[in-house]
């Protein structure tokens, strides 16, 4: 339920595509009933009343609130969708969505008619011909009641299984919504927090009411709150916003799938996780290593999900028996010994150099896995049990390419390179050298496509821009004449890392728009390479300056050196977007390190 107030307009249902009127109309059987939220604009600085005086981006609206939304809430009606209406919403900066309520579910049917009804009301209380003074207080006691209505109805038994958000991106690019839920007597220690991904196109996502509930007790009156990150003038369509009871238990893959961190490494547990049996208490004679778990680890393993262990165990007799199982070569940096699992994992991520949040941790014990869940709350938790559906999860969900059923593969390579490198004798200038890399340089083709699109989806560390393309953006890219894109492979002599850059330039400004690395390259020169082989190749198209785009955020910090090590200067902030700037004549770098290869028909 969305507020009407004095600016809002409408437009027929056709304004929206027919292909996304459908996704607003799909799993009209999957929910039984909903809340009625009574969503309306807000401000993330909000200061009432002192902001009003004292804020210099203060606009009026009718009722004397201030005006975030742009041009208000325009409701398109969408009789056969979940809610009765899509509303379309251009948010300011500063702009949030922002509601009261409680967990009082009302049958669909009832919730549209009373979706209807509020409606009705609004329509007719905007247009009153009152004086402007008293249409102020109406409208603002019209509110007033709206939101204590909603705060007063009681909870409903059985509760909610879900908090939904139905979402169409009209944009080009990924819109992230901060979801926050806090009971309204402020807790600091009672708020549950999401990041929810909304891609190009429609995305429906649902939150687990389990997640929820872990972190706020909801028996009471709470406060809701969407937060579009980095939006200004910015349009996004919402429909159904709501706690739902559904009439059965959703797909496993989600609806918004790109919204779904993959898992990049799974951690397992040894004994009664991986075998049956306590490798001290049994011996190693009567463990039972269990077939499952073994189909499991080969399933995911040719995905490109690579496998280590954290186990409470002595190292060698452990590692014994995965030997005489044939299992050894699975496992990445076992960690195996007597230190907390949450250590092993941290260690493990370290060593593998992939983001704590890209591991899952399976363990019989609840103990283990909830000392883990306090000191790593980014890693997920699966019960020994469960571990038999793991392929069938989402976070298992990932494109299965040639590299990726090669990666553990890769890993094995890396690890003889950082052994190598422990025993070279000299600088590290010269043992790079020493390892004879190679950078070979080609365009975006449908041969690479696949890999490149994978590639997009889990780079976090070396990812410039943050975007995560979707398959069908790719091949937009692909087709353009305003863009040059460029696809990197590397090599040295212990092995092929594969397809690990890829970059997208706008040839007319020219301007670099995207630029991502695999961590595998990183701290190697690679991307001190590629930035010596494109500006000398931009000079040569159009001399002049040349222009880059960097969207720093914590995890690419340290990777976004490379602008300023490679001679560009900072020209200007917009959106969170730092613009560089290379100026015209200035000296291209290139320390020799790597040998750059570009296909003929670069």
């Amino acid at each position: 339920m969305y507020e009407e107030e004095l600016n809002s307009s409408y437009k027929p249902i056709e304004t929206l595509s027919e292909s996304v009127r459908a996704k607003f109309s799909e799993s009209r059987e999957d929910i039984v009933s909903r809340t009625l939220l009574p969503w309306g604009e807000h401000c993330t600085e909000c200061n009432w009343p002192i902001c009003y005086n004292s804020c210099e981006l203060y606009t009026p609206r009718a009722d004397g609130a201030c005006r975030l939304f742009i041009e208000g809430i325009t409701r398109i009606d969408n009789p056969t969708g979940l809610i009765p209406y899509v509303q379309k919403i251009r948010f300011k900066r500063w702009a949030k969505l922002w509601t009261v309520g409680t967990l009082r579910l009302y049958p669909m049917e009832n919730a549209a008619k009373k979706e209807r009804i509020n409606s009705f009301w609004g329509t007719i209380t905007r247009r009153l011909p009152l004086p402007p003074i008293l249409k102020q207080r109406v409208l603002i006691k019209f509110g007033y009641l709206r939101r204590k209505r909603a705060e007063r109805d009681p909870q409903s038994i059985p509760l909610p299984d879900s908090f939904l958000v139905e979402c169409y991106n009209p944009n080009a690019r990924e819109i992230t919504l901060s979801l926050s839920i806090r009971p309204r007597e402020l807790d600091p220690y009672q708020i549950y927090q999401k990041l929810i991904h909304i891609p190009p196109g429609y995305t429906r996502e649902r939150t687990s009411m389990a997640d929820i509930r872990q972190h706020v007790d909801l028996t009471h009156p709470f406060e809701v709150e969407i937060v579009p990150n980095d939006c200004d003038d910015t349009v996004l369509y919402f429909g159904l916003v709501d706690f739902v009871k559904q009439s059965r238990q959703p797909a496993p893959q989600p609806m918004n799938e790109a919204a779904t961190k993959k898992w990049k490494c799974i951690v397992w547990d040894l004994d009664n996780t991986l075998w049956e049996g306590t490798l001290i208490e049994d011996g190693p004679s009567k463990l039972h290593v269990k077939k499952e778990v073994v189909r499991v680890i080969e399933e995911t393993d040719r995905r490109g999900i690579l496998h280590s262990i954290a186990s409470k165990n002595n190292r060698e007799d452990a590692l014994g028996v995965l030997k005489a199982n044939g299992l050894s070569e699975y496992f990445l940096q076992p960690q195996i010994g007597w230190n907390p699992k949450s250590e092993s994992i941290a260690r493990i991520a370290k060593l593998l150099n992939i983001g704590i949040d890209t591991l899952a941790f399976i363990d019989d014990q609840e103990f283990e896995r909830e000392e883990v869940k306090a000191a790593l709350p980014q890693v997920a938790l699966i019960d020994a049990k469960d571990c038999a559906a793991l392929p069938d999860r989402a976070e298992c969900q990932v494109p299965v390419t040639e590299e990726s059923r090669q990666r553990r593969l890769m890993y094995r390579q890396q690890e003889q390179r950082d052994a190598t490198l422990d025993n070279f004798k000299g600088d590290y200038s010269a043992f790079l050298k020493d390892c004879h890399i190679q950078l070979q340089i080609g365009p975006l083709n449908e041969e690479n496509i696949e890999r490149v699109y994978e590639l997009a989806q889990r780079t976090n560390q070396m990812n410039f821009s943050g975007n995560r393309y979707p398959q069908d953006k790719l091949q937009e890219i692909m087709r353009s004449d305003a863009y040059e894109t460029y696809v990197m492979k590397c090599t040295d002599k212990f092995g092929s890392y594969g397809i690990v850059g890829f970059a997208v330039v706008d040839i007319h400004e020219p301007r670099l728009l995207d630029l991502m690395f695999s961590c595998r390259i990183q701290s190697k020169r690679v991307e001190h390479a590629f930035f010596s082989f494109l500006l000398n190749r931009l000079v040569r198209l159009k001399p002049g300056a040349i222009y880059a785009n960097y969207k720093r955020t914590e995890k690419n910090a340290p990777a976004g050196k490379v602008f300023e090590e490679v001679g560009f200067e900072r020209a200007g902030e917009e959106a969170g977007i730092t613009s560089f700037i290379f100026d015209a004549g200035r000296s291209i770098p290139d320390d020799k390190i790597i040998e750059v290869l570009v296909e003929a028909n670069s």
